[in-house]
Parts: C-alpha cells; sequence; structure tokens
C-alpha cells in the first residue's frame, strides 16, 4: 500500500469515530498495526453497530450517602461539584473451594453520576479500588456523558471496603521488597514467600481460595442482576480488564457495551506475560525520561544513567529517611516502577529520584505506601500476592527462577530481575482448583480494548494479543506512555465515550498520537 492510501484509509478511519484531528498512523519505530478497511460512513449502521445491545436503565437501588472516610477518600480524585455519589453494598458468593457455593462475599460499590444507565468500574488489584478509580475516571469524562450514564465502581473481592486483605505483619512486607532484585537473593525470595504463604494461609484460612478473577466475574454478574440488566456494560483498567474479559467468557450473552483498557497477556504461562511486564517497564521508564527531559525535571542530559548511579550508590549504603527507614536498591527500584504506573505522578517521581540523588530518598520511599501500608493507607502488597498467585498456575523451581532472572538482568537490566521476582513469590503457593481460562467469549457483542504503548503493567503487545483472542476484540491503540489510556488520551476517551453512547465501535487497528 502506498503511503498515500495509508494516510487515506487512517483518515477515513478517524472521521468514523469523530477524532479526525487526532489520530495517527503512529511512530515507525513500532510494529505496523494492520488497520481494516472503513466501511462507506454513509453505510450507517454497520453489521459490527447492529450487534451492540441497547442501553437499559438500571432499577431501583438502595442507594445512599457515604460515610465520611469514603467522601474524604472521594474527594482526593479531585470530582467536580456537579457530580453527585452514593454508595451501596451487594452480597455476592464466596464460593471458596471448602463450600462450594456457600459463604458471603461483601462487596462495596460507589456511583458517580446521576445517568440511568450504569457501567461497572473494576481496577487493577494494586492499584486504587474500584470505587475511588471510578471517581477518579469520572473527573476525566465529558459533562454529556453522564446526561446518559452513572459510573458504578466496584471494590473486588480482598480490595478497599470490600473485605480488603491484610494478612502480612509489617516486617514480611519489608523481606519481599527490600532485598536488591539485581543481585538475585533468590534464597531471600523463597524465604519471604514461604513466609508469606504460611501468614496468609493462617490468618485468610477457607477465604484464601476464594480470592481470584473467576469468582469476582461472578460478583459481576451479581451486580448486574441486583441493578436490573439484561446484560452488563463496563470499564476495566489494567488488570481490572481481565476480569471483564472472563466475564464475557463465562456469560457472552449477558455481555453489553465493554471497554478494556490495558487488558493483561492472556498466556497461560507466567513467564511469557512477565516477560512483556519487565520490557514495558524498560520502555515506560524511557518515555517517562524523554517527558522529563521535555520538562526539564533536574535529572541531567540522561535520566536512567541517574537511576543507575543511585542504585549503585543505595546497593553500597542504603539512605535513611526522615523517618529512619532505610531505602535500598530494592526499595528504589520498586518505587520507580511503582511511580511509572500513574502518568500524573511522573513529575513526583522525578522530583523523588532527583532528592535521592542528593542524598534524600524519604520521597522514593513515600511512592511505595499504597504497596506496603501507612498509618492512613492500607497495604496493596497483600492483595496482589493472594490474587495473582491464585490466578496462576505457573511455579516454577529455584533454578529455573535463577535462570530467568540472570537473562533478564541482561536483557532488561533496571526491571528485570525485579519482575522475576513475582514467580519466585508464587512458587510456594499451592495450584488453584480454577485455572483462569484463555477468554475468547464466543458469541460476545464487540469488545473494544485500548493498548498503551508504554505501560510498565500491562504492556501493549500483550493487549493487542488479548484483543486478538476475543472473537468480537476491537483493538485501539494509545502511542502514549503510562498505565491506561482512558483520561489521559483525548483520542481514546472520545472513541470509548462514542462507544458506550452511540454503539459507534471503533476500526480494529485504530491508532491515537502521543
Amino acid at each position: 500500500m502506498t503511503g498515500q492510501g495509508w494516510r487515506r484509509r487512517i483518515a477515513l478511519l478517524c472521521v468514523l469515530v469523530g477524532l479526525l484531528a487526532s489520530c495517527t498512523a503512529g511512530p515507525s519505530a513500532r510494529p505496523e498495526i494492520v488497520v481494516n478497511d472503513a466501511p462507506n460512513p454513509s453505510e450507517q449502521p454497520t453489521e459490527q453497530a447492529q450487534r451492540v445491545p441497547p442501553l437499559e436503565e438500571m432499577s431501583d437501588f438502595a442507594w445512599r450517602e457515604c460515610a465520611e472516610d469514603v467522601q474524604r477518600r472521594v474527594a482526593e480524585q479531585r470530582l467536580p461539584d456537579w457530580l453527585p455519589v452514593q454508595c451501596g453494598r451487594i452480597n455476592g458468593v464466596l464460593d471458596s473451594p471448602y463450600a462450594p457455593g456457600r459463604g458471603v462475599a461483601r462487596l462495596q460499590l460507589l456511583r458517580v453520576g446521576r445517568g440511568e444507565v450504569p457501567v461497572a468500574v473494576v481496577n487493577d488489584v494494586g492499584g486504587l479500588p474500584g470505587t475511588l478509580y471510578a471517581a477518579r475516571l469520572a473527573s476525566t469524562m465529558p459533562r454529556e456523558f453522564f446526561d446518559t450514564f452513572s459510573l458504578v465502581g466496584m471494590d473486588r473481592r480482598g480490595t478497599g471496603d470490600s473485605g480488603q486483605v491484610d494478612c502480612l505483619p509489617a516486617e514480611v512486607r519489608e523481606r519481599i521488597v527490600e532485598p536488591d532484585p539485581a543481585a538475585l537473593p533468590i534464597d531471600l525470595w523463597l524465604e519471604a514467600a514461604q513466609t508469606a504463604g504460611q501468614k496468609c494461609s493462617i490468618s485468610l484460612e477457607s477465604l484464601l481460595p476464594a480470592l481470584d478473577t473467576w469468582r469476582t466475574a461472578a460478583d459481576l454478574d451479581t451486580l448486574r442482576q441486583e441493578l436490573g440488566q439484561s446484560r452488563l456494560n463496563g470499564i476495566g483498567h489494567g488488570e481490572g480488564s481481565r476480569v471483564l474479559s472472563v466475564y464475557a467468557d463465562r456469560w457472552p450473552d449477558r455481555v453489553g457495551r465493554m471497554v478494556l483498557d490495558g487488558l493483561p497477556d492472556p498466556s497461560q504461562d507466567a513467564t511469557i506475560a512477565l516477560e512483556g511486564q519487565a520490557e514495558g517497564a524498560e520502555a515506560a521508564f524511557d518515555a517517562f525520561a524523554e517527558d522529563c527531559l521535555r520538562r526539564g525535571c533536574g535529572l541531567g542530559e540522561d535520566p536512567k544513567q541517574t537511576l543507575l548511579e543511585l542504585l549503585g550508590r543505595l546497593r553500597a549504603s542504603p539512605l535513611p529517611t526522615e523517618g529512619g527507614r532505610l531505602v535500598t536498591a530494592g526499595v528504589a527500584t520498586q518505587a520507580v516502577r511503582t511511580g511509572l504506573a500513574d502518568r500524573d505522578e511522573w513529575p513526583a517521581l522525578a522530583t523523588a529520584l532527583a532528592e535521592g540523588r542528593d542524598g534524600d530518598p524519604t520521597a522514593l520511599a513515600a511512592l511505595l505506601k499504597p504497596l506496603v501500608g501507612s498509618v492512613m493507607e492500607r497495604p496493596s502488597l497483600d492483595a496482589e500476592l493472594v490474587i495473582g498467585c491464585n490466578d496462576t498456575k505457573t511455579r516454577l523451581s529455584p533454578e529455573q527462577i535463577e535462570r530467568l532472572g540472570t537473562d533478564w538482568k541482561d536483557r532488561f537490566p533496571i526491571f528485570g530481575p525485579l519482575v522475576v521476582r513475582s514467580l519466585a513469590l508464587c512458587s510456594p503457593w499451592t495450584v488453584p482448583n480454577q485455572p483462569l481460562p484463555t477468554p475468547t467469549a464466543n458469541d460476545a457483542p464487540p469488545i473494544v480494548v485500548v493498548g498503551t504503548a508504554t505501560d510498565a503493567v500491562t504492556p501493549h503487545e500483550g493487549s493487542e494479543r488479548a484483543a486478538q483472542q476475543l472473537a468480537s476484540g476491537v483493538f485501539l491503540s494509545w502511542q502514549g506512555g503510562g498505565h491506561g489510556a482512558l483520561g489521559y488520551s483525548p483520542c481514546a476517551t472520545d472513541a470509548a465515550v462514542a462507544f458506550l453512547t452511540d454503539a459507534t465501535v471503533p476500526g480494529n487497528g485504530t491508532v491515537c498520537p502521543p
């Protein structure tokens, strides 16, 4: 195809979704993404649009005023004054393997907006609880969206106010994050993993194997019924998208309009998915460094070299924070990866690195508070460990982990060994009795999957593969950086809103500029 023909197809595709000013073929450094031939705009409606289910108003539900602590946390998400919030609860079926089909999982909800059509929102285990993420997402959506819709965030089981997992003593969390991953301390990781598994098993008992994505998908079906919907509309962010894809695989006839922002790699082999995460984290740091240089952020002409020199100094001599905590190379590496996930935090990450270079690592350590906890914040590490290990059947021997760590240290020098640690932490855990499928969602209506070019958590290539596995998957690529595109890319956000509101299905392979 000629360059002129390529541009004509891109332009025509952008017209179809109202994004002429913000679509592009993307930078040539990335693999070419095939864009389907677009139909003539006058041919309305398209076959795909005909398959998009109609919208339904929610039934009466016992929404109530939120508690003061919830209102305080919601206020931190910078919601505009005109957007109301209400809270609610539903009871799912716990369905532990020890008591199949029995028990109660109490789930917290947050409704944002007054629109009568509900859109369920599910977030990463390690990110904001779904309720707060719904509030943050709502703050980026156009006002007219809420003429029709309300976002209904759900704290998935084991997170937020849906029974936040808190099974690890503080010293065990420190033993997980403090060792330098580049030194490949496999024995230290395995000892910490063994202790963590024992502590969580004792603390959670029969609840432990009931905390997984398979059962969270069933919670979403309970939510659908409670809201009086024949089909579930949803937005998933990162690993929360996996929950919606599993839902679509189990109940394709109950799928409404779904947008999956950063759908994880669908591979059953965790090493394949984690290799993508290591590569994605390296690419995300490169994107951060470019952004840093454009802003004149104070990390010199080579931010990556600044980070490597800081890690070298921390290996020789960890630095104390103002509170007396030692920041090791392991803590700093994990803090940087955590900071890369939220594009809004990139300026703060640059400041933290500059202060660490100058001898004060306090801000770097603060980036880890959501992971390891603080007086005001509950840790996400516990839920990430429990749900992550329950979701994967991959278990490697210490020798396999050691070899993989050495290989990834050469290929992904900053984050490779850190990502390998995930495999070590799950190694002593029992293989789950309900391993996740590779979702295909046969017979489901169109499902929009959004990938971000440099995503440190759910890499672009994995999202693209996941979209290809879905029988009705439609892939949209944002050539930007950070974890997820909605709320950051006007092009991707407008396409998602057009799909949810008007059943306008974007062309498979649409590319949005950085």
